[in-house]
């Protein structure tokens, strides 16, 4: 793609939304519909992609330059309008929680139990949703109380708080690690190496793998993004 404009910045809308001006000229979904975000913060940071983009390569970009406003993009025109899809999604999650199965091998099981079991206790007090414990793969059912106290605590997030764990939680492989960041409870880099902690005991073990390392890299990227914009969100 080939930029087109010389300015981008923000602009107030309206009751709390904010749209992203391209010259002064709306920016705009591929449906046509305007681009607005709630709070200033969020479409401060979008505008700064934006005003980035293209600077470096004699103005040709792609859309790996502007990771942000895709992903709220995903927000305001995918989920916006009907939620209960990504929250289905997302709290199937719940049903084979990493953060519920332990390893068998005792050393890593020790590790898992210490860094993880605090946010299972987390999870029951903050949402009334106690999940079962188990070792090993194979799957344990899930109290139908705490299934549904948990996709309850995802339907009282905004279409764009969706849409950032909705790109964290499958990279996580825990609902709880996704709502965790979500409510600050876990910084991106916390939450993200709470989830591979058999990766980093295998690497402890067996040595580092470039190829290993680089998927581990790309991964992380994708929490710290969603993490970004739920802080923007935080912001206002």
């Amino acid at each position: 793609m080939k930029r087109f404009w010389d300015i981008a910045e923000s602009a107030p809308q309206g009751d709390g939304l904010h749209a992203v001006l391209l010259d002064g000229r709306p920016m705009r979904l591929p449906g046509e519909a305007a681009f607005a975000v709630p709070g200033r913060a969020l479409a401060d940071a979008v505008a700064a992609e934006w005003q980035a983009a293209g600077g470096a390569r004699d103005g040709e970009f792609t859309a790996e330059d502007i990771p942000l406003t895709r992903l709220a993009a995903t927000g305001v025109a995918r989920i916006a309008p009907d939620p209960a899809p990504t929250i289905a999604g997302l709290a199937g999650y719940a049903e084979t929680d990493l953060l519920c199965y332990r390893a068998t091998i005792s050393r890593l099981a020790e590790r898992q139990t210490a860094a993880w079991q605090p946010l299972l206790d987390w999870a029951e007090r903050a949402f009334g949703a106690r999940l079962v414990v188990t070792e090993g793969v194979m799957p344990v059912p899930q109290p139908a109380a705490s299934l549904k106290a948990l996709r309850q605590a995802l339907g009282g997030l905004s279409p764009l708080a969706l849409a950032a764990l909705g790109l964290a939680v499958p990279v996580l492989g825990s609902l709880v690690l996704g709502l965790a960041l979500a409510h600050g409870r876990l910084d991106a880099e916390t939450a993200f190496t709470l989830s591979v902690l058999d990766e980093l005991d295998q690497e402890a073990v067996w040595g580092a793998d470039a190829e290993a390392q680089a998927s581990r890299a790309r991964r992380a990227g994708d929490v710290a993004l969603a993490a970004r914009l739920l802080s923007l969100l935080d912001r206002g």
